[in-house]
């Protein structure tokens, strides 16, 4: 009994270790929108834009999740399809097909990377190549590339993003917060006014 509790243990540490000996991307992905490049130095601003299109694009009826990479330190174990984003795409979207079987939108400094649900949408493929390849390895311009490139997905599908805040929220939604405050505040204001002038 304990060797057959010692065996299923080492099977629980090992099965963990053996995903983090491909790609990062594909373990990162399973559970959240975007994987960003580790050492790139992506700024809040960039990476908060994006988090806020790919949340409002997932609201809007078009899920597609990212996968930013800058060197080939970000494929891990497959190095090879480093600056080959179309076959990393579909190589990243057969690895994840067990769990995500959605739009899958590969960005490196060369260009871009398309795949979904066992295919490579001709015309996704069309709207993401007809935009300027990144030209930089700096996580920040391939961060605000990967933006451009969602709002163009967006767009071939049928969707339109709203514009959003360095915070991840659309500036609509902001804009409704600050009318609300400040009708708020004029409120208290005139409160106070009338109770100044009431008789004493």
């Amino acid at each position: 009994m304990r060797r057959l509790a010692l065996v299923l243990l080492l099977a629980a540490i090992a099965a963990p270790a053996a995903r983090a000996d491909g790609d990062p991307a594909s373990d990162y992905l399973i559970t959240q929108p975007a994987f960003l490049p580790f050492d790139a130095h992506v700024d809040k601003t960039s990476a908060g834009e994006l988090s806020g299109l790919l949340s409002a694009a997932k609201k809007g009826g078009f899920e597609v999740r990212v996968a930013v990479i800058s060197s080939k330190v970000d494929l891990g174990a497959v190095p090879v399809l480093y600056r080959k984003p179309k076959t990393y795409a579909r190589f990243l979207g057969q690895e994840l097909f067990y769990w995500y079987k959605h739009e899958l939108l590969v960005v490196m400094p060369n260009g871009y990377g398309v795949y979904r649900h066992g295919l490579a949408p001709a015309a996704d493929q069309r709207a993401v190549d007809a935009l300027p390849p990144p030209g930089s390895t700096s996580g920040t311009v391939l961060v605000r590339a990967a933006s451009r490139a969602v709002r163009a997905l967006a767009r071939q599908n049928g969707v339109t993003l709203p514009a959003v805040s360095a915070s991840g929220g659309s500036s609509s939604n902001d804009d409704r917060i600050v009318i609300a405050a400040a009708a708020a505040g004029a409120a208290l204001l005139a409160a106070g006014f009338i109770y100044l002038r009431r008789p004493r």
